[in-house]
């Protein structure tokens, strides 16, 4: 996935986890569609450090929930440039663009501690 290959070093300051559910995972051409997408969405944006795209690493134990489609790992270096993130033009595209592939998203955000 090419955006991993400008993956920075994280940023132990504030993390920005999401999940996503495809509406038809098994569609090979929607799963195109949102990775082409969320691609150019992390090649452009301005705030994100860490840019970590992933899929379930398929390891059933109980406390494990496998059942998303996508996951999309980002660190930031505060959470003021997190709201950057939120509001920037990147961002609103790739939502634009793509929500109409996803019946869930999830979001993990954690701040670290110091």
């Amino acid at each position: 996935m090419k955006a991993q290959d400008t993956t920075s070093e994280f940023d132990k300051n504030f993390t920005h986890v999401v999940y996503f559910w495809l509406n038809n995972p098994d569609s090979e051409q929607d799963r195109a569609d949102f990775l082409k997408s969320l691609n150019k969405f992390m090649e452009n944006s301005l705030y994100a450090k860490t840019k970590f795209i992933g899929e379930p690493a398929g390891t059933p134990r109980e406390v494990v929930d496998g059942s998303f489609t996508y996951s999309l790992i980002l660190s930031f270096p505060s959470k003021e440039i997190q709201d950057k993130y939120q509001k920037e033009k990147a961002h609103l595209k790739f939502i634009e663009e793509s929500e109409h592939l996803w019946k869930r998203v999830q979001v993990y955000d954690s701040v670290g501690i110091k």
